[in-house]
């Protein structure tokens, strides 16, 4: 019997509805294999608080969540708003239902340049408080600033940055002003039409009002190990995702029944990454999708879009079932120079890997990787990142619990747990650093997004984190050895401004890795735009772009440990 992809999708997950509200497949970790003993030389230390960030990310109360909304947290990123090349940071912020501290507000932290920030917010006008989600960063107008697109449970906003320290909100002048409440969830720039404008995908989330919200315990989806706890998201009604064309002159309208968007049964969407997944030089989109199977909206080209998770592979786990997908990676696991996913779940399940096959096809690697021993966290954002320089890509992610009461009842399920590092060993291949990588990966928070960066310009990765109820974490990166890297900022001309799209395969020992310019991954969070390449030993490498003109560059023998400014020709 050949079921239609609606049909399909309604009897996906049915084994693990009972109970909850949030999917989980109830698997345990397969045996830990022997340790390879091999050093690892990334230590990382958090230095938020005497690097200045003090505020912190304020959401729903701290020792109970009555709503889904305050449980659900946000993102942060890494950008240069002010064009002096230093990495700055912005930590964005919900609320509380019943009226938030005073100063409440995401926040904008200007680079020192001497491993210090100061905080900007009030200055740039970005003082605010906001049910925020997630950002993403790009040049929607070409000028030569990076701007900011914020989700938020009520309306997005839309920054445009003046250029003199400055951001403006110019959401109703730019067409993205809504008529109803939305939950904006996840967000990215995307050239998806490749006329050298950044158009704006939006997931969301779920439709929610806090007038007719159940209560914890109130219904079958509202516990979780017997314990009554916030409802959702099943049993809450989902939301249509959006597509916005840049028209050129930085006013957006919503295409999306147009281009194939709102023709798709909908998920609850979380983490948004638009790159172009099987090689046909135009940018795709993927949507982590909670407690229903993931979309991959594949670009047929012509301004439309199909939907093709299901076929491709990458929407459920091996098993067939749906998982809570909440934060996404994407890059060169195996270095065949095709870009594979990483996407988090829920606690009692796997994190997913799906190997891209050069063709848009993805096979569930997740076993065979070595990541099924990890299934004791909730995990949301991450990064397919080479924390060491050895030209191994290795996977990072953050953690932390949905419901504070449950800790009280089963001290199993704690609120705060540690971060993850599986550390590349190559050929696609990973191991679990249980007790490496410093104090900054062992120390427990209840986190959500993370972003990576280099904001001391040392050739090494850093992270910022969100935790909630607390500052942010900084994870300064201290890496010992003798490793090589390679860091690029591109600026398109020809191209939307942020280069946003563009692909870069670098040749190495050997070895070839591709990269792509992505403006959100991780969960709800955007990278430091200079994509950054470990090389181990190679002390030069050589590099192939692909400009999102579809304009093609080669450097040969470029020489490593330098940030090097590439301009489209």
């Amino acid at each position: 019997m050949r079921l239609r992809r609606r049909e399909f999708l309604g009897l996906v997950g049915a084994p693990v509805l009972l109970g909850q509200g949030v999917a989980s497949r109830g698997v345990k970790p397969i045996a830990r294999p022997k340790s390879s003993g091999i050093p690892f030389l990334a230590n990382f230390t958090d230095i938020a608080p005497e690097a200045g960030l003090r505020y912190p990310t304020i959401y729903g109360p701290v020792d109970h969540k009555d709503y889904i909304i305050e449980t659900v947290g946000c993102g942060c990123a890494f950008f240069d708003y002010d064009n002096d090349g230093w990495m700055d940071l912005l930590v964005l912020s919900g609320s509380r239902v019943h009226g938030a501290p005073e100063g409440t507000s995401s926040r904008l932290y200007r680079n020192n340049r001497d491993g210090s920030f100061t905080d900007v917010t009030e200055k740039a006008g970005l003082l605010r408080t906001l049910w925020a989600s997630g950002v993403t960063v790009g040049d929607y107008n070409n000028d030569g600033f990076e701007d900011l697109f914020i989700t938020v449970y009520g309306q997005n906003v839309l920054y445009r940055n003046n250029g003199d320290g400055t951001f403006t909100d110019v959401t109703k002048e730019s067409g993205l002003l809504d008529s109803r409440t939305r939950w904006g969830a996840g967000c990215c720039f995307v050239d998806y039409n490749l006329d050298g404008h950044l158009d704006l995908f939006v997931s969301n989330y779920l439709d929610f009002d806090l007038a007719h919200a159940p209560k914890p315990g109130s219904s079958l989806y509202c516990s979780w190990a017997n314990v009554p706890v916030n409802c959702g998201p099943r049993g809450l009604p989902y939301s249509h995702h959006s597509l916005y064309r840049n028209n050129g002159r930085g006013v957006f309208t919503d295409v999306s029944k147009q281009a194939g968007i709102a023709r798709v049964p909908p998920g609850y969407g979380m983490t948004v990454v638009a790159a172009d997944l099987d090689n046909d030089g135009w940018p795709d989109v993927y949507v982590a999708c909670d407690t229903s199977p993931s979309l991959l909206f594949r670009n047929k080209r012509d301004g439309t879009f199909e939907e093709v998770g299901l076929e491709r592979g990458c929407s459920l786990s091996n098993d067939g079932l749906e998982q809570a997908g909440m934060g996404v990676a994407v890059g060169d696991v195996n270095l065949d120079g095709n870009l594979d996913i990483f996407k988090t779940h829920f606690m009692d399940d796997t994190n997913g890997l799906y190997v891209n096959d050069g063709h848009g096809y993805f096979e569930n690697r997740t076993e065979a990787a070595g990541l099924g021993v990890e299934t004791r966290f909730v995990s949301w954002g991450a990064g397919i990142v080479d924390l060491d320089n050895d030209g191994n890509p290795d996977l990072f992610f953050v953690t932390g619990n949905v419901y504070p009461e449950v800790e009280k009842r089963r001290p199993e399920y704690p609120l705060k747990t540690p971060r993850v590092i599986f550390r590349g060993l190559g050929g696609g291949k990973f191991e679990e650093l249980l007790d490496q990588g410093g104090p900054g990966i062992a120390e427990a928070h209840c986190s959500r997004g993370c972003a990576f960066g280099d904001f001391d310009n040392d050739g090494d990765l850093d992270i910022l984190i969100v935790n909630l109820n607390e500052p942010p974490s900084l994870l300064r990166n201290d890496l010992r050895g003798n490793n090589h890297w390679l860091k690029l900022k591109l600026i398109g001309t020809k191209s939307n401004r942020s280069a946003i799209g563009a692909r870069v395969v670098c040749h190495y020992s050997g070895k070839q890795q591709a990269q792509e310019i992505v403006a959100q991954s991780s969960f709800y969070s955007s990278n430091d735009p200079r994509l950054h390449f470990g090389l181990g030993r190679a002390t030069a490498a050589d590099l192939e772009i692909r400009w999102p003109s579809k304009s093609k560059q080669q450097l040969k023998n470029v020489k490593a440990d330098q940030i090097l400014t590439i301009r489209e020709p």
